[in-house]
């Protein structure tokens, strides 16, 4: 198995038992992102505060010496990626760094480096023996994904930018787009879809996100999604639980839920309050989960033993968005 998702930077860290810690490197390589390294029309100022940032990548930089930068755009850029820096090495780990940014006034940083991070995480947790399936469905967690249901009831997801690009050019990059706008048709391009019998060929693709999968009951993939899940659990909140498929809720006793996205959340909530769901927010719900802990005490004493019910669902432009810091903050642990 190659080394997967090398683009992350998590070769770049350091380890503090199963923790991860910001190295110098790591940081080094943030400031190496397009949108903070220098160009050809940078100022002296930018490439020196650039190249000081490279040498000692955890130096403070003052509001003062930001001004210096005479393009404001730049001057914007490097505040925003300086916040983000600060925030990872305040923190003792990355993890306490990753859920520090969901606490207080809410998330303060773009969301391309909540998704980084969370795609890193999953390369620490699923490992050097990952399962290719697993690692496709881990996608779901850092990118968007467009859910397309099939005559025959097949709920297909697929990676969103892809399918925005080859809807775009149809496959054929630049000459797609040029095609486009001669209003030449361009033949379309089906992706393929993942499965145990092909699963090797992620390993292959691993950056390219052009593979589909299918999230119907009793699919591979489904069940990929959730060993992911749990092990994202396990990991963050040091807990084991096990998460089952289920159709439909029949718990009189219901007690706890948690929505996977903003659509699932707001539909569990009006069931567990038994508000009216329209049908058609119905239809979004894609899959329904039923969470318990093994150990009932690390539940809160007053539900020990009750199960917690996942969900997850598209929005009203069939787009699945998951939100995995969710579980992370959300289920009744017998702790703070």
């Amino acid at each position: 198995m190659p080394d997967f998702w090398s683009s992350t930077g998590y070769k770049l860290l350091a380890r503090s038992g199963d923790a991860l810690v910001v190295t110098d490197d790591f940081l080094r390589a943030l400031f190496l992102r397009p949108e903070v390294a220098p160009i050809a029309e940078s100022c002296a100022a930018e490439i020196k505060l650039h190249d000081a940032l490279l040498a000692a990548p955890r130096r403070p930089v003052s509001t003062a010496e930001l001004l210096t930068i005479s393009d404001a755009d730049a001057q914007a850029n490097y505040r925003v990626l300086l916040k983000f820096r600060d925030r990872l090495i305040a923190a003792p780990t990355l993890e306490a760094a990753y859920t520090g940014l969901f606490k207080g006034e809410g998330v303060d940083v773009p969301p391309l480096f909540v998704f980084q991070l969370t795609q890193i995480f999953l390369r620490h947790i699923l490992g050097e023996d990952a399962d290719p399936l697993e690692a496709r469905v881990a996608e779901c967690l850092f990118r968007v994904q467009k859910i397309s249901v099939l005559e025959d009831g097949a709920v297909m997801a697929a990676d969103e930018e892809t399918i925005e690009i080859f809807s775009e050019t149809g496959g054929f990059g630049s000459l797609g787009e040029l095609l486009k706008k001669q209003n030449t048709a361009t033949r379309s391009i089906d992706l393929d879809v993942l499965s145990p019998d092909n699963a090797a060929i992620y390993w292959e693709r691993d950056e390219r996100h052009d593979l589909a999968v299918s999230f119907n009951r009793g699919q591979p993939a489904l069940d990929a999604l959730m060993r992911v899940l749990e092990k994202w659990v396990a990991h963050f909140l040091g807990v084991e639980v096990s998460i089952a498929h289920r159709r439909e809720i029949e718990d009189k006793q219901w007690v706890w839920h948690v929505g996977l996205d903003a659509t699932a959340s707001s539909v569990l909530n009006d069931l567990y309050n038994n508000a009216t769901v329209e049908e058609a927010r119905m239809n979004r719900l894609l899959c329904l989960f039923e969470l318990r802990f093994k150990n009932p005490s690390d539940m809160r004493p007053a539900i020990a033993g009750r199960p917690v019910y996942l969900a997850m669902a598209m929005d009203t432009d069939n787009k699945l968005k998951l939100k995995p810091q969710n579980l992370l903050l959300n289920l009744p642990l017998n702790r703070a």
